[in-house]
């Protein structure tokens, strides 16, 4: 079935015919964008949704939409989560403990991109300590709860290929800062998560895969110019050029989310496991220069995997 869906799918395609009526999914920054509609298109087919949000009453008014095409028993509670504090981040996952209800997904959705240079509430790079440790610390609190069979999906980007982790600068103390190095690096970052994650997990059957959901317009962008957006699509379609590729466009909101809610409910476990996902299929390894297709071999690399865990583990102070 997998085979029929690609870069225009959209959720509803996906999920066409399918009940979710039982399962509880968790999906981090459903306050805009593609967590909305992750949310809302989960809901509808019968999932109960906790959405995690900074702010709530943001997130109050962006998923009236979600709750009003809840069906077939779909549901939506918001729960609290500022992913650049760990004191919130401990707090949600407490909370989520403290109330024992398990999940069978967790979307790891929320983020920020192509910041200007500062740091989260602990000290970290604003986009590293933002989509990567923020995550690493939420969803390895609230592993438990993750019942057997489930799945961890974390939302990447082409962007990876922006740039490697760092493991002895991770939050430019010696490195000269740019946005989309940083961005890069967290991305690459979200996606190691997977692989170590996955490993960690699939003797209990749950799996990890992290997806790019495509160039979509939402907030995510809020830190760029016009000037540099149309520059970064220039490079890309150059870089299509090249190749004899098709040229850069947007997807819509529900295109974007649709390899997100593939990779969380349609794809075979043993497919998505431990990789990396887009248009609604397991991406192939590249070594190419550009951002269009595929995934860097260092994102995938197990030994590497378990080198960020553990720095991530020693940056967080917690060990998992």
């Amino acid at each position: 079935m997998s085979g029929t869906f690609g870069d225009t799918t959209t959720t509803d395609e996906i999920l066409d015919g399918v009940s979710l009526r039982g399962k509880r999914i968790l999906v981090t920054g459903a306050s805009a964008g593609l967590g909305v509609e992750t949310a809302r298109a989960l809901a509808a087919h019968g999932a109960h949704v906790v959405g995690a949000a900074r702010d709530l009453d943001k997130a109050e008014r962006a998923t009236r939409v979600v709750r009003e095409q809840a069906a077939n028993g779909g549901s939506l509670d918001l729960v609290q989560l500022d992913l650049a504090d760990l004191a919130s981040v401990r707090a949600c996952a407490d909370a989520l403990v403290a109330d024992g209800r398990r999940f069978d997904v967790v979307i790891a959705n929320a983020g920020v991109m192509a910041t200007p240079k500062g740091t989260t509430a602990d000290g970290f790079e604003t986009q590293f300590g933002t989509n990567h440790l923020g995550h690493f610390v939420l969803v390895n609190r609230i592993a438990s709860l993750i019942n057997a069979g489930g799945r961890l999906v974390n939302l990447s980007s082409a962007g990876h290929r922006f740039a490697d982790v760092d493991l002895d600068d991770p939050n430019f103390e010696h490195t000269p800062y740019a946005e989309f190095v940083a961005y890069g690096r967290s991305k690459t970052a979200n996606i190691l998560f997977a692989v170590e994650f996955d490993r960690r997990h699939k003797e209990r059957g749950i799996r990890a895969t992290a997806v790019h959901p495509g160039g979509i317009h939402t907030e995510l962008a809020r830190h760029m110019t016009q000037e540099a957006m149309d520059a970064l699509i220039t490079s890309i379609n150059e870089t299509q050029a090249a190749a004899g590729g098709v040229p850069f466009r947007f997807k819509t909101i529900p295109q974007g989310a649709a390899t997100s809610v593939w990779a969380a409910i349609v794809a075979a476990p043993e497919e998505v496991g431990g990789r990396y996902c887009e248009d609604c299929h397991v991406a192939e390894l590249v070594e190419g220069e550009g951002l269009r297709g595929g995934v860097r071999p260092y994102a995938l690399d197990p030994d590497h995997a378990r080198a960020l865990w553990a720095k991530s583990e020693e940056m967080v102070g917690e060990r998992f």
